[in-house]
Protein backbone atom coordinates (compact mmCIF):
# COMPACT_ATOMS: atom_id res chain seq x y z
CA UNK A 1 0.00 0.00 0.00
CA UNK A 2 0.97 3.60 -0.57
CA UNK A 3 -0.41 6.84 0.81
CA UNK A 4 -0.16 10.57 0.20
CA UNK A 5 -0.79 13.24 2.82
CA UNK A 6 -1.35 16.96 2.25
CA UNK A 7 -0.74 18.77 5.54
CA UNK A 8 -2.90 21.83 4.93
CA UNK A 9 -3.33 24.74 7.31
CA UNK A 10 -7.00 23.91 7.89
CA UNK A 11 -7.46 20.35 6.63
CA UNK A 12 -5.22 17.32 6.29
CA UNK A 13 -6.09 15.32 3.17
CA UNK A 14 -5.06 11.69 2.85
CA UNK A 15 -5.14 9.39 -0.17
CA UNK A 16 -4.65 5.64 0.34
CA UNK A 17 -4.00 3.21 -2.50
CA UNK A 18 -4.19 -0.43 -1.52
CA UNK A 19 -3.28 -1.87 -4.94
CA UNK A 20 -3.38 -1.02 -8.64
CA UNK A 21 -6.96 -2.24 -9.08
CA UNK A 22 -8.63 -0.72 -6.03
CA UNK A 23 -10.07 2.80 -6.09
CA UNK A 24 -8.25 5.46 -4.12
CA UNK A 25 -9.60 5.98 -0.62
CA UNK A 26 -9.88 9.59 0.52
CA UNK A 27 -9.91 11.03 4.03
CA UNK A 28 -10.24 14.63 5.19
CA UNK A 29 -9.34 15.54 8.76
CA UNK A 30 -9.01 18.82 10.64
CA UNK A 31 -5.33 19.70 10.87
CA UNK A 32 -3.90 19.14 14.33
CA UNK A 33 -1.29 21.71 15.31
CA UNK A 34 1.49 19.35 16.39
CA UNK A 35 5.07 18.97 15.28
CA UNK A 36 5.13 17.51 11.73
CA UNK A 37 5.99 13.87 12.51
CA UNK A 38 3.34 13.66 15.23
CA UNK A 39 0.88 15.35 12.88
CA UNK A 40 1.64 12.85 10.11
CA UNK A 41 1.40 9.80 12.37
CA UNK A 42 -1.85 11.02 13.88
CA UNK A 43 -3.38 11.61 10.47
CA UNK A 44 -2.41 8.13 9.25
CA UNK A 45 -3.82 6.58 12.42
CA UNK A 46 -7.19 8.22 11.76
CA UNK A 47 -7.48 6.26 8.49
CA UNK A 48 -7.53 3.00 10.43
CA UNK A 49 -4.04 2.01 9.31
CA UNK A 50 -0.65 2.42 10.93
CA UNK A 51 2.40 4.00 9.34
CA UNK A 52 4.12 0.61 9.12
CA UNK A 53 1.33 -0.70 6.87
CA UNK A 54 2.65 1.35 3.95
CA UNK A 55 5.47 0.82 1.50
CA UNK A 56 5.93 4.60 1.29
CA UNK A 57 4.06 7.75 2.20
CA UNK A 58 4.23 10.88 0.06
CA UNK A 59 3.94 14.10 2.08
CA UNK A 60 3.40 17.68 0.98
CA UNK A 61 2.12 20.89 2.53
CA UNK A 62 2.71 22.37 5.95
CA UNK A 63 6.15 21.69 7.42
CA UNK A 64 6.79 18.64 5.26
CA UNK A 65 10.42 19.70 4.63
CA UNK A 66 11.32 19.11 8.28
CA UNK A 67 10.24 15.47 8.19
CA UNK A 68 12.87 12.70 8.18
CA UNK A 69 13.50 10.53 5.12
CA UNK A 70 12.23 7.43 6.91
CA UNK A 71 9.75 6.47 9.59
CA UNK A 72 10.94 3.08 10.72
CA UNK A 73 10.97 0.94 7.58
CA UNK A 74 8.62 3.29 5.73
CA UNK A 75 10.08 5.72 3.22
CA UNK A 76 8.72 9.27 3.42
CA UNK A 77 8.68 10.93 0.00
CA UNK A 78 8.71 14.70 0.44
CA UNK A 79 6.97 16.37 -2.51
CA UNK A 80 7.24 20.06 -3.30
CA UNK A 81 3.75 21.54 -3.01
CA UNK A 82 3.99 23.31 -6.38
CA UNK A 83 4.70 19.99 -8.11
CA UNK A 84 1.84 18.31 -6.24
CA UNK A 85 -0.62 21.07 -7.17
CA UNK A 86 0.32 21.03 -10.84
CA UNK A 87 0.33 17.26 -11.22
CA UNK A 88 -2.87 16.78 -9.24
CA UNK A 89 -4.83 19.47 -11.05
CA UNK A 90 -3.91 18.19 -14.50
CA UNK A 91 -4.70 14.61 -13.50
CA UNK A 92 -8.14 15.43 -12.10
CA UNK A 93 -9.04 17.55 -15.14
CA UNK A 94 -7.51 15.09 -17.64
CA UNK A 95 -5.48 17.85 -19.27
CA UNK A 96 -1.85 18.23 -20.37
CA UNK A 97 -1.52 21.93 -19.57
CA UNK A 98 -3.42 24.51 -17.54
CA UNK A 99 -3.12 27.10 -14.84
CA UNK A 100 -3.83 25.10 -11.69
CA UNK A 101 -5.21 27.17 -8.85
CA UNK A 102 -5.06 25.70 -5.36
CA UNK A 103 -7.79 27.44 -3.38
CA UNK A 104 -7.30 26.42 0.22
CA UNK A 105 -6.74 28.64 3.23
CA UNK A 106 -4.83 30.90 0.84
CA UNK A 107 -4.50 30.63 -2.92
CA UNK A 108 -1.55 29.46 -5.05
CA UNK A 109 -1.44 29.56 -8.85
CA UNK A 110 0.75 27.13 -10.77
CA UNK A 111 1.49 26.95 -14.49
CA UNK A 112 1.42 23.20 -15.18
CA UNK A 113 2.66 21.81 -18.47
CA UNK A 114 3.02 18.04 -18.51
CA UNK A 115 5.50 17.13 -15.79
CA UNK A 116 6.69 20.70 -15.27
CA UNK A 117 5.07 23.00 -12.71
CA UNK A 118 5.99 26.58 -11.90
CA UNK A 119 4.55 28.86 -9.23
CA UNK A 120 3.31 32.00 -10.98
CA UNK A 121 1.46 34.03 -8.40
CA UNK A 122 -1.18 33.69 -5.72
CA UNK A 123 -3.22 35.55 -3.18
CA UNK A 124 -3.53 35.65 0.58
CA UNK A 125 -7.29 35.67 -0.07
CA UNK A 126 -8.77 32.20 0.23
CA UNK A 127 -10.83 29.96 2.46
CA UNK A 128 -9.12 31.30 5.56
CA UNK A 129 -10.24 34.79 4.56
CA UNK A 130 -13.82 33.62 4.18
CA UNK A 131 -13.73 31.94 7.59
CA UNK A 132 -11.95 34.80 9.34
CA UNK A 133 -14.27 37.49 8.01
CA UNK A 134 -17.20 35.18 8.67
CA UNK A 135 -16.21 34.96 12.32
CA UNK A 136 -15.80 38.74 12.59
CA UNK A 137 -18.95 39.74 10.75
CA UNK A 138 -21.34 36.79 10.94
CA UNK A 139 -20.23 35.17 14.17
CA UNK A 140 -19.29 31.90 12.48
CA UNK A 141 -16.14 30.53 10.90
CA UNK A 142 -17.97 27.42 9.66
CA UNK A 143 -17.47 27.45 5.89
CA UNK A 144 -20.52 25.25 5.28
CA UNK A 145 -22.70 27.57 7.34
CA UNK A 146 -21.40 30.62 5.46
CA UNK A 147 -22.04 28.84 2.16
CA UNK A 148 -25.61 27.98 3.19
CA UNK A 149 -26.30 31.59 4.17
CA UNK A 150 -24.78 32.91 0.94
CA UNK A 151 -26.97 30.63 -1.17
CA UNK A 152 -30.02 32.44 0.25
CA UNK A 153 -28.59 35.95 -0.02
CA UNK A 154 -28.06 38.67 -2.62
CA UNK A 155 -24.60 40.26 -2.74
CA UNK A 156 -25.97 43.33 -4.53
CA UNK A 157 -27.68 44.30 -1.30
CA UNK A 158 -24.20 45.14 0.08
CA UNK A 159 -22.33 45.88 -3.17
CA UNK A 160 -22.62 48.79 -5.56
CA UNK A 161 -23.26 47.86 -9.18
CA UNK A 162 -21.68 49.45 -12.23
CA UNK A 163 -24.87 51.30 -13.19
CA UNK A 164 -25.00 52.81 -9.72
CA UNK A 165 -21.31 53.66 -9.51
CA UNK A 166 -20.64 55.08 -12.98
CA UNK A 167 -24.03 55.16 -14.69
CA UNK A 168 -23.12 52.61 -17.35
CA UNK A 169 -20.98 49.64 -18.27
CA UNK A 170 -17.26 49.03 -18.63
CA UNK A 171 -16.02 46.90 -21.51
CA UNK A 172 -18.12 43.77 -21.77
CA UNK A 173 -19.26 43.82 -18.15
CA UNK A 174 -23.03 44.05 -17.68
CA UNK A 175 -24.49 47.04 -15.89
CA UNK A 176 -25.58 44.93 -12.92
CA UNK A 177 -22.05 43.60 -12.31
CA UNK A 178 -20.72 44.78 -8.99
CA UNK A 179 -18.37 47.75 -9.05
CA UNK A 180 -17.51 48.09 -5.35
CA UNK A 181 -17.58 45.20 -2.92
CA UNK A 182 -19.57 46.28 0.16
CA UNK A 183 -19.78 49.75 -1.37
CA UNK A 184 -23.46 50.14 -0.53
CA UNK A 185 -22.75 49.51 3.14
CA UNK A 186 -20.02 52.16 3.01
CA UNK A 187 -22.43 54.74 1.55
CA UNK A 188 -25.63 53.93 3.35
CA UNK A 189 -26.52 53.25 6.95
CA UNK A 190 -28.07 49.85 6.33
CA UNK A 191 -28.05 46.59 8.24
CA UNK A 192 -28.00 43.77 5.71
CA UNK A 193 -29.23 40.32 6.60
CA UNK A 194 -26.70 37.58 7.44
CA UNK A 195 -27.63 35.94 4.15
CA UNK A 196 -26.83 39.04 2.07
CA UNK A 197 -23.64 39.68 4.04
CA UNK A 198 -22.49 36.10 3.48
CA UNK A 199 -23.21 36.43 -0.24
CA UNK A 200 -21.06 39.56 -0.30
CA UNK A 201 -18.21 37.80 1.50
CA UNK A 202 -18.32 34.87 -0.89
CA UNK A 203 -18.27 37.24 -3.85
CA UNK A 204 -15.21 39.12 -2.55
CA UNK A 205 -13.21 35.94 -2.08
CA UNK A 206 -14.24 34.25 -5.32
CA UNK A 207 -13.80 37.37 -7.45
CA UNK A 208 -10.28 38.04 -6.20
CA UNK A 209 -9.26 34.47 -6.97
CA UNK A 210 -10.97 34.43 -10.37
CA UNK A 211 -9.62 37.75 -11.63
CA UNK A 212 -6.03 37.06 -10.56
CA UNK A 213 -6.28 33.57 -12.09
CA UNK A 214 -7.58 34.89 -15.41
CA UNK A 215 -4.80 37.46 -15.66
CA UNK A 216 -2.15 34.89 -14.70
CA UNK A 217 -3.43 32.34 -17.23
CA UNK A 218 -3.43 34.90 -20.03
CA UNK A 219 0.07 36.02 -19.15
CA UNK A 220 1.22 32.38 -19.30
CA UNK A 221 -0.76 31.75 -22.52
CA UNK A 222 -2.72 28.95 -20.86
CA UNK A 223 -6.26 28.53 -22.12
CA UNK A 224 -7.73 26.67 -19.15
CA UNK A 225 -7.85 27.35 -15.43
CA UNK A 226 -8.32 24.38 -13.11
CA UNK A 227 -9.35 25.16 -9.53
CA UNK A 228 -8.66 22.61 -6.82
CA UNK A 229 -8.79 22.83 -3.03
CA UNK A 230 -11.57 22.55 -0.49
CA UNK A 231 -12.75 26.12 -1.02
CA UNK A 232 -14.40 24.97 -4.25
CA UNK A 233 -16.30 22.30 -2.35
CA UNK A 234 -18.63 25.24 -1.62
CA UNK A 235 -21.31 25.72 -4.30
CA UNK A 236 -21.57 29.46 -3.63
CA UNK A 237 -17.87 29.93 -4.45
CA UNK A 238 -18.23 27.92 -7.66
CA UNK A 239 -21.20 30.02 -8.76
CA UNK A 240 -19.20 33.23 -8.34
CA UNK A 241 -16.23 31.75 -10.22
CA UNK A 242 -18.59 30.86 -13.07
CA UNK A 243 -19.99 34.39 -13.08
CA UNK A 244 -16.56 35.99 -13.38
CA UNK A 245 -15.51 33.45 -16.03
CA UNK A 246 -18.56 34.48 -18.03
CA UNK A 247 -17.68 38.17 -17.77
CA UNK A 248 -14.22 37.58 -19.23
CA UNK A 249 -14.93 34.60 -21.53
CA UNK A 250 -12.52 32.51 -19.48
CA UNK A 251 -12.43 28.73 -19.16
CA UNK A 252 -12.49 28.04 -15.42
CA UNK A 253 -13.13 24.44 -14.43
CA UNK A 254 -13.59 22.66 -11.10
CA UNK A 255 -12.75 18.94 -11.49
CA UNK A 256 -14.28 16.09 -9.47
CA UNK A 257 -13.04 15.80 -5.87
CA UNK A 258 -11.11 19.09 -6.07
CA UNK A 259 -10.26 19.13 -2.37
CA UNK A 260 -7.95 16.14 -2.80
CA UNK A 261 -6.11 17.49 -5.84
CA UNK A 262 -2.84 18.25 -4.06
CA UNK A 263 -2.77 14.88 -2.26
CA UNK A 264 -3.43 13.07 -5.55
CA UNK A 265 -0.62 15.07 -7.15
CA UNK A 266 1.76 14.11 -4.35
CA UNK A 267 0.90 10.43 -4.82
CA UNK A 268 1.49 10.59 -8.57
CA UNK A 269 4.67 12.64 -8.25
CA UNK A 270 6.12 10.25 -5.68
CA UNK A 271 5.36 7.37 -8.01
CA UNK A 272 6.44 8.83 -11.33
CA UNK A 273 8.50 11.96 -10.67
CA UNK A 274 8.42 14.39 -13.61
CA UNK A 275 7.98 11.69 -16.27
Amino acid sequence: MQAAVDLGLTNTDIIVRQDDTSPLQEFILPTMQHEPMMQLRGAIKETGWAMDDFEWVAVTGGQYRSLPEQSGAVRLVKVNEVDAIGRGGLHLARLERALVVSAGSGTAMVAARGGESQHITGSAVGGGTLQGLGRLILGTADALEIDALASQGDANVVDLTLIEAIGGTVGDLPKDANAVNFGRVARQDITPSPEDTAAGLVRVVAQVIAVISINAARDEQLETIIVIGHLVDLPSICRELDTVAGYYSADIRVPPQPGFGTAVGALLYAECGKD
